[in-house]
């Protein structure tokens, strides 16, 4: 099998064009595969496969086997992989929010195309910067944000997942819970660098009140306009990104008087830009798509 390994800021999964290759057995090989010791190394699996309804579509699963809805890193180096290997016919942007936002983010781009991407959360519209050929940012327009927590999932009565106290490990947290097509929950700390995620990410994770299991995030205000996080993603642990988190991060901030809807946001593995637009309601992720290498498995 061959693959390509990419990353977006550090969220690095392994991606196989299923456009030229069968996977019969994805959740398996996203444990094997994952493994930085015994296997390639990586957050989990995505599969880039022809979609009827899209220029492409993606399968993700996490490194634990689990299959995932959606990923924000994640989709972004499949439209890179998608462009860089003409998989499919681009086209001119023609989505206003994302035009300025890429433009603003990547000025010195060559040019801009257009994919769209289907997705267990739908279909994407993901506007590319170009530059020598080759797909270095993207902007995700990421759609609605789920609020209502019997869709999010989250186990409250009443229409409000705003404000949910979580218990754990002896600390009483409260959390904001959103949905961007997979489950968030984002909790505000004074000092992200102080929290014990290895013990804590995977006993919120797996609280009761997460009946499908859920993505934590502390996050640590710098200013309206700007945050630190730190995440534990269900299913993967530790990671140095996450693209979905961020915008649900982006979102909560709003909810909660804490930021305001465009913000700068500090990862592990470095910024995103989010904007929860007033214009349509949707949420837009701009950051980077980078390869690291190619290879074959097993070798």
């Amino acid at each position: 099998m061959r693959f390509t390994k990419m990353h977006g800021l550090g969220n690095d999964y392994v991606y196989v064009n299923c456009f030229e290759q069968t996977v019969n057995d994805p959740q398996t090989l996203a444990l094997q595969i994952s493994d930085r010791h015994f296997g390639i190394g990586s957050d989990g699996l995505i599969l880039v496969m022809p979609s009827d309804i899209a220029d492409a579509k993606m399968r993700m699963f996490n490194a634990d086997g689990s299959e995932s809805q959606m990923c924000g890193n994640g989709v972004r180096c499949v439209a890179k992989l998608v462009y860089d290997n003409n998989l499919a016919q681009t086209r001119p942007v023609d989505h206003p929010i994302c035009q300025r936002l890429l433009q603003d983010a990547c000025p010195d781009a060559d040019s801009l195309a257009q994919l769209n991407i289907e997705t267990g959360n739908g279909v994407l519209t993901i506007a590319l910067a170009i530059t020598s050929g080759q797909a270095t940012h993207a902007c995700v327009d990421m759609g609605n944000p789920i609020l209502a927590p019997l869709q999010i999932p989250v186990n409250i009565p009443g229409p409000d997942a705003g404000a949910i106290p979580i218990a754990v490990n002896g600390y009483n947290f409260i959390g904001t819970c959103v949905s961007m097509g997979n489950p968030h929950v984002t909790i505000y700390v004074e000092d992200v660098s102080v929290i014990d995620l290895p013990t804590l990410g995977p006993l919120i994770e797996k609280h009761e009140l997460f009946p499908l299991r859920v993505n934590v995030h502390f996050v640590q205000i710098v200013d309206e306009n700007e945050v630190i996080m730190r995440t534990w993603e269900r299913g993967s642990g530790i990671t140095l990104a996450c693209g979905t988190g961020a915008s649900a991060v982006c979102v909560a901030g709003v909810l909660t008087g804490n930021s305001q809807p465009q913000i700068l946001a500090h990862l592990p593995g470095g910024n995103l830009q989010l904007l929860w637009a007033q214009e349509d309601n949707h949420v837009y992720m701009v950051g980077p798509a980078a390869n690291v290498f190619t290879g074959t498995y097993p070798a």
